[in-house]
């Protein structure tokens, strides 16, 4: 069946915790959402609340499919989100995109599936809700009502920006379809992209008319600040996308665009240089609603807490890390809090401090700057090297220093340290788990990020894995960066409001604030980073270094797959397989891995059961190159050109025909450019 063509379950999704905590029970309370009738809902402000908590969480992720949301069981949750990039990786490699074995499905695309399931969603309510709204039926707060009904907008456009992500063209679909061949194929038009792209923007400028302002509910709901920097974020992928992409099939107006052999969009030009500028434009105009109003958290230099000492250490680490309210916190727009006691709690803090089968990679480690504002290649930075994590940290970028472990720094300081070492003293990382204990506590690479940790030995102990220090789902420092890469991609130059921005974001990292002396020492040469291009060719210094920025900010975010993705980064890898680095263990490190005998725990001779890379091959940490013996990622990662848009299913195109006969010729649909119209692999 066709993703439109089902008769979708209304209420797909169980309640899988609530943001509003304080009044969780009273949810919980009311009428059972499976007995929930148009005839018998929508007609009070809590019950438009009711239905809106029921998805709350499941809604907001980010166009990876990546939960926005979580510090989850079982993983570290948003911290290992970026696994399937240049900046992070877990034990095992995606073979499906590093190995060319992605498949066009036979049946339905699943994530098709999704992201109309969602928009089914909210349509219903939207068709429930606003004439009663407008008929002045539904009783209650009108100020919950007319907020509720900007979440369901904002929601929408969510759903269907994931779409846009994933898919480019979509069908633009604002009401409940009946389960109807005829109905179900005309709606199934593709819209193009950019059509698709101020659609979603309408819906977040209809979202903000009813939108409470930040503050509203503890900040644990949307608000009028989120949906603004949300605006910014599509505003900008979409313009990025469409200027990077240009050319390839992927852009409404190319030459080999499928959607241009389409009967319903003849007669269509499309002024891609003007669209550009007009996304840029809502990006900047967004961005700044946010940035001017809202303050960065302070970093107050201290990198460690001492003995017994569990907060009030280092706001900025403890944004990530509390177990208070974030409202508190100026730069969250939007968090979501945790509770033991409700059982609504998370691993994250255990797995932060046992190891996650996952890994920093060196090329993202060597992104962050001296403090000094120097990249650490260039004369005169100071730069210690990387004989061990500590060196290579030293004098580096306060957030490398912060959300990742070296050898010194703190791993425990509570009580539970006593029973570990001397009392009155803090235990720390000491090394790397790269070999020992289980597997899915390993370090891959050998570094391990310490976003999200909390020094509270009762959340982090893996005896109870009741993690409740609470998430940030979105923080203005996303508007800032937002406005400087739009701002200079708009007009080849940074303002003056990007040039406060980014000066605050390299003060808040106690990084020298003169960003020009960073673009006029890189190379970009010798910048093993992705972003170094945007399809075969380099971009300028001063445009990598705001994509540097971003990486650095958002570390242990999940923002790198759809950044490398709008970027069209991943060319790069057509002709240079990306091959995943870590520690420098072979010059020192390799001597810390001893068993009880004094017997060296590596493995390197490049069998089956070897544990690490050779030093032949790299004094580096090579995780994936450790045997050639079934390993289809031993020469690096490879790409193809299908990957920045996912495949429909073959039956999501022969649904929608308008003769039977002669089924994927006749599709009211089309398939994504270099996929096959038969299920299999990519062909290019």
């Amino acid at each position: 069946m066709n993703t439109m063509k089902l008769k979708y379950p209304l209420y797909l999704f169980a309640l899988g915790g609530c943001l509003l905590t304080s009044s969780c029970s009273d949810y919980l309370d009311r009428e059972p959402i499976s007995d929930i009738t148009s005839e018998n809902y929508f007609t009070s402000s809590d019950q438009i609340t009711s239905y809106l908590m029921n998805y709350y969480v499941d809604q907001l992720q980010y166009p990876n499919g990546n939960s926005m949301t979580h510090l989850r069981s079982y993983n570290s949750g948003t911290v290992r989100n970026d696994v399937n990039t240049d900046n992070m990786c877990s034990t095992d490699a995606n073979t499906t995109y590093f190995a060319g074995r992605w498949e066009v499905p036979a049946g339905q695309s699943s994530d098709f599936y999704t992201v109309f399931n969602r928009v089914r969603i909210w349509n219903y309510a939207l068709e429930q809700i606003l004439p009663r709204y407008e008929n002045g039926e539904i009783s209650g707060n009108e100020t919950e009502t007319r907020h509720g009904i900007g979440e369901i907008y904002f929601f929408r456009a969510m759903a269907y920006f994931k779409g846009l992500a994933l898919f480019g063209d979509l069908p633009i679909v604002e009401e409940v379809l009946e389960d109807n061949n005829e109905e179900l194929t005309a709606h199934s038009e593709r819209k193009p992209r950019n059509e698709v792209a101020r659609f979603i923007l309408e819906d977040l400028d209809r979202s903000l008319e009813y939108l409470q302002d930040k503050g509203y509910e503890n900040n644990q709901r949307i608000n009028k600040q989120v949906a603004l920097l949300f605006k910014s974020r599509v505003a900008l992928f979409e313009a990025t996308f469409e200027k990077y992409h240009r050319g390839s099939g992927r852009v409404p107006g190319d030459s080999d665009w499928p959607g241009a052999d389409m009967s319903y969009n003849q007669g269509k030009t499309f002024d891609i240089d003007g669209e550009i500028k007009f996304f840029l434009e809502e990006a900047m105009d967004a961005a700044s609603q946010v940035a001017d109003n809202c303050q960065l958290t302070e970093n107050s230099g201290t990198m460690n807490p001492t003995y017994a000492q569990l907060y009030d250490w280092n706001p900025y680490f403890e944004m990530f890390s509390s177990e208070s309210s974030l409202a508190s916190y100026d730069e969250v727009l939007l968090w979501r809090e945790y509770k033991g006691s409700s059982s609504i709690s998370h691993d994250v803090p255990a797995r932060l401090r046992n190891g996650d089968g996952d890994g920093i990679t060196k090329s993202f480690i060597d992104a962050f700057l001296m403090k000094n504002g120097l990249p650490i290649y260039a004369a005169g930075s100071g730069y210690h090297g990387d004989i061990s994590i500590d060196q290579t940290k030293k004098d580096r970028d306060e957030r490398l220093q912060l959300f990742v472990y070296g050898e010194s720094d703190v791993l425990l300081s509570d009580e539970a340290c006593d029973t570990v070492a001397k009392s009155g003293d803090v235990v720390k990382f000491s090394s790397p788990k790269i070999v020992t204990g289980e597997e899915q506590n390993r370090d891959v690479t050998g570094y391990r990020p310490r976003k999200c940790y909390t020094y509270d030995n009762a959340q982090s102990s893996s005896d109870n894995l009741l993690g409740t220090n609470n998430c940030v789902v979105f923080r203005a420092a996303e508007a800032y960066l937002n406005y400087i890469e739009a701002c200079y991609e708009l007009n080849g130059k940074i303002d003056s409001k990007a040039d406060s921005y980014w000066k605050a974001l390299r003060r808040r990292a106690g990084v020298n604030e003169n960003y020009q002396k960073t673009i006029d020492a890189t190379d970009l040469s010798q910048e093993p980073d992705l972003a170094v291009y945007s399809g075969s060719s380099k971009v300028d210094a001063t445009l990598y270094n705001i994509r540097r920025e971003r990486r650095c900010e958002f570390i242990a975010e999940s923002m790198r797959w759809d950044d490398l993705k709008r970027w069209r980064s991943w060319d790069r890898l057509f002709t240079e397989p990306y091959i995943v680095e870590g520690i420098n263990l072979w010059d020192e490190a390799y001597l810390r891995y001893t068993d009880s005998n004094g017997e060296s725990e590596l493995v390197a001779d490049g069998s089956s059961t070897a544990n690490v890379s050779p030093q032949s091959d790299s004094k580096y940490l090579r995780p994936f190159r450790k045997t050639t013996i079934n390993n289809e990622v031993y020469d690096g990662y490879t790409w193809k050109k299908a990957y920045y848009l996912s495949p429909l299913g073959i039956e999501d195109l022969t649904i929608v025909s308008t003769d039977s006969s002669n089924p994927l010729e006749t599709s009211m649909m089309y398939q994504n450019p270099y996929w096959p119209t038969t299920a299999g692999v990519a062909l290019e």
